[in-house]
């Protein structure tokens, strides 16, 4: 799983951290799935996903500067049981990550990539979680454990959290407290990963976790600039973007993994 750096390789690292924090800075989500997956297209997805998890970090740490210290304390309250249950199963995904063959992760991946695309898309309606008819279950611990040790496993494997993203947006959040509240939750996962990729043996050498930790300069600077984008691009121009790119991304993992590109 080592990471053999190039010119062109560290070019083409930055520019990707940098697009994808963009992306999660307009649209409050976005990072992990963007970022990942096209990394995985051309690295080894294995790698991919153990790179991405400092970048990770450092943006959703930038994000939560957006949350007041009220809505930090009330929100961090309301949902610790989903971020608890999420970091065990994190760390169960995890443990799977180096044990997984390239293609079938591969698939894995582009596979994810499409259920985001499913479940953020508004064209064809899907079964919804649960919402507002029913809001005192999903704020029960029950839920939040179910939901974030499911949603923990897949993320702690892919860096993909289509779950918890898609829990989160179900609450009567507004946008900016939404993207607080995900990027609350992720800092907390991240935190512990970082720890936990060095304890696994998911960075194999200084040199690997030096490029990934650097990727985290243009990834938040990326952030910042999608943050100050966020009122001037309409959301379903956006959601467009995002939706295509990570469509045409999705196909091509799953047909690269299975051999068919």
């Amino acid at each position: 799983m080592a990471l053999a750096l190039s010119a062109e390789l560290v070019a083409t690292v930055a520019v990707v951290v940098a697009v994808a924090g963009a992306v999660n800075g307009v649209a409050g989500f976005g990072f992990a799935v963007v970022g990942t997956t096209v990394l995985a297209s051309t690295l080894d997805p294995a790698a991919a996903v153990a790179f991405m998890i400092v970048p990770m970090f450092a943006v959703n740490v930038a994000l939560v500067g957006e949350l007041t210290r009220e809505e930090l304390r009330t929100c961090g309250a309301r949902f610790a049981p989903l971020l608890v249950a999420a970091l065990v199963g994190t760390l169960a995904g995890m443990a799977l990550l180096d044990r997984l063959p390239a293609a079938p992760l591969r698939v894995l991946l582009g596979v994810v990539s499409l259920g985001f695309v499913a479940t953020a898309q508004r064209a064809v309606a899907l079964p919804s979680l649960p919402t507002s008819a029913d809001r005192e279950r999903a704020e029960g611990p029950l839920v939040m454990w179910v939901v974030g040790v499911v949603s923990g496993v897949l993320f702690g494997a892919t860096n993909v959290g289509v779950q918890l993203v898609a829990f989160v947006r179900s609450f009567d959040l507004s946008h900016g407290v939404f993207v607080g509240v995900v990027a609350l939750v992720f800092v907390g996962i991240n935190g512990l990963r970082v720890g936990a990729a060095g304890a696994l043996g998911l960075y194999p050498d200084a040199a690997f976790a030096l490029a990934s930790a650097a990727a985290a300069v243009p990834a938040v600077a990326g952030v910042a600039v999608g943050t100050r984008l966020r009122d001037r691009v309409s959301e379903r121009l956006r959601r467009g973007l995002v939706l295509g790119l990570l469509t045409v991304i999705g196909l091509r993992l799953i047909l690269g993994g299975a051999g068919v590109a």
